[in-house]
């Protein structure tokens, strides 16, 4: 079956016009909703460490504990910026 559309007192101009006001509007509310996704940033134990004004050896502690989620490449952990910034919760 093929699908037919006829238009019917429509110039090539008209029908052009209508389909780029659709895009138009499409594009639009795309605009509103989209959210430029950023980089994660990975943090050392020492920078999260200044972050939160503690010690390392407190660091340590919280993610042995499981207060902070911990990342690893070969001997070097590191911490999602986003991850810490969750672990902090308001009392």
């Amino acid at each position: 079956m093929n699908n037919v559309t006829q238009l019917h007192n429509t110039t090539p101009e008209q029908l052009q016009e209508s389909i780029l006001k659709g895009v138009k509007s499409q594009l639009d509310e795309l605009k509103k909703e989209y959210q430029p996704r950023e980089p994660e940033e990975y943090l050392s134990r020492a920078e999260v460490a200044k972050m939160l004004k503690v010690d390392i050896s407190t660091v340590h502690n919280w993610s042995k504990a499981g207060k902070l989620q911990r990342h690893g490449i070969g001997n070097r952990v590191y911490y999602k910026r986003s991850e810490v910034e969750r672990a902090i919760v308001q009392l």
